[in-house]
């Protein structure tokens, strides 16, 4: 299961990570954020010890949200250094968040 994210944790856990890291910005209510759901947590099990892969509640955590604009979701972004360094908006199959992820750990 992905880590959970929130306005709380996410500087410490996203933007100080050594690690990449994905983030999935979802909401309970979204159809296709219940598709990306599993592959996340999927891709969670994948990549443990090599990436940290995390998930955003928007209706529960509206300041990460905001900070970073998401308007649409599911928004995944990818983060390096505390900085974003790919997004990917709307659902995707599994092998293009792996890509993106194996990209920044390259």
């Amino acid at each position: 299961m992905a880590v959970e994210l929130t306005d709380a944790n996410f500087d410490e856990l996203v933007l100080k990570s050594d690690k990449p890291v994905l983030v999935d910005f979802w909401a309970e209510w979204c159809g296709p954020c219940r598709m990306v759901g599993p592959i996340v947590d999927e891709l969670h099990t994948d990549y443990d010890g090599k990436a940290l892969i995390g998930k955003v509640n928007v209706d529960e955590n509206p300041g990460v949200s905001a900070k970073f604009g998401i308007r649409n979701i599911p928004t995944v972004l990818f983060f390096k250094g505390g900085e974003i360094v790919d997004k990917q908006v709307g659902a995707a199959p599994k092998s293009a968040y792996a890509g993106k992820l194996d990209a920044q750990i390259a």
